[in-house]
């Protein structure tokens, strides 16, 4: 059995992009079907289409709503590597900014002038991203040229608003109350901001670690030494957040870790210095939901952003990443609070894969016994 999909990049990220009535054609479960795809478990995940890293091992699911006010619907997998296992347990920004992308491109949504708006809806935090793809005199660029820091070559330009971002996914801004806590992990009180927008967060100084602010590029090293304590530190967040029952519990993908600090003096360009753990390993630039909670954190009175980054409430946030600098933005809009950031994305490729034998067995199987 065969199923057709889309291989394409979304800021930083790579997904394989499937549609809703395609894998359900498969009569497999997407836990059962997602994971053998992409090869898992194995580190290299050599007998499937995965990447071997958690921004490469990802999938989009798309749908069209038949009513309402949503052009398209999405829901994302972030499928294990060395587990057979999915966490749906939250959103990718990056990837989410193939959708609006694929949408035109499939013919779902018609471009409209030089920016074309499309509404979306996350189903794993039922957030709606208010996307806006460039279309300059209404159709996309013959050749993409939008260019973004961590990305070695253009795409197509894609502005990711979050609607009222806050608590989509524990129902609240700051899930234990408070907008800073102790965590203990490793013998040693960690102060913590745990903060839930786009994606729920724990965020930590960067200090605490013995990291130093004015040599970012040190950071890496560092962090690698200290996984094991981090893991404790985001589990223990985990509970204390809602999420887990348990640290045991835990999700991989949910919450994320931040370590931030204030930029080098040398640093003219960028408001803080931030590193964030995807899937226990640092991650290569940022994931775009734990920019928004970082935003809204920075706004929070009380939280380790806001004492870096200060009361005063600007437009834009200037993040220093490993892969440079990425600016989020803020507006009201129709009574709504819009948290941003501007990706591109490109299709890299549209393909058939076929699914393995054993599963494709067992589908064929089930749809005989269907049919008789």
């Amino acid at each position: 059995m065969k199923i057709e999909a889309e291989w394409m990049r979304g800021g930083t990220s790579k997904c394989w992009v499937f549609e809703t009535g395609q894998l359900g054609e498969t009569g497999t479960s997407p836990d059962v079907l997602l994971p053998r795809l992409f090869g898992s478990p194995d580190h290299r995940q050599i007998d499937g289409v995965g990447g071997a890293t958690s921004t490469t091992s990802k999938a989009m699911i798309l749908g069209r709503p038949t009513a309402g006010d949503v052009d398209v619907e999405f829901t994302f997998a972030q499928v294990g590597i060395e587990e057979a296992a999915v966490d749906w347990g939250s959103n990718c920004g990056n990837c989410s900014a193939v959708v609006g992308l694929y949408a035109i491109e499939k013919g779902w949504v018609v471009p409209t002038g030089d920016v074309t708006r499309i509404v979306t809806r996350n189903t794993n935090t039922g957030q709606i991203i208010i996307q806006r793809v460039s279309t300059p005199s209404g159709a996309l660029p013959i050749v993409p040229q939008a260019e973004m820091p961590g990305v070695p070559f253009p795409g197509y330009r894609v502005g990711l608003g979050f609607q009222d971002p806050a608590g989509k996914t524990t129902g609240k801004l700051l899930p234990t109350g408070s907008a800073s806590d102790t965590i203990t992990a490793g013998g040693t009180r960690w102060t913590v901001s745990m903060v839930d927008a786009g994606a729920p967060v724990v965020i930590l100084r960067a200090e605490d670690l013995g990291l130093d602010p004015a040599r970012y590029d040190s950071w890496l090293a560092g962090v690698e030494l200290q996984l094991e304590t981090l893991e404790h530190i985001r589990r223990q967040a985990a509970v204390r957040m809602g999420l887990a029952a348990t640290t045991a519990e835990a999700a991989r993908a949910v919450p994320k870790l931040a370590i931030v600090a204030s930029p080098a003096q040398s640093d003219p360009e960028s408001d803080v210095s931030v590193m964030m753990l995807s899937m226990g390993r640092p991650h290569p630039a940022l994931a775009i939901t734990g920019s928004i909670a970082l935003t809204l954190a920075a706004r929070t009175p009380g939280t380790v952003l806001n004492a870096i980054t200060g009361d005063t409430i600007h437009p834009t946030l200037r993040l220093r990443t490993p892969a440079g600098v990425i600016e989020t933005w803020s507006e009201e809009r129709d009574g709504s609070l819009l948290v941003g950031v501007d990706r591109t994305a490109r299709t890299l490729a549209t393909t058939v894969i076929h699914l393995p034998e054993a599963l494709g067995s067992a589908v064929d199987a089930s749809l005989a016994s269907a049919t008789q």
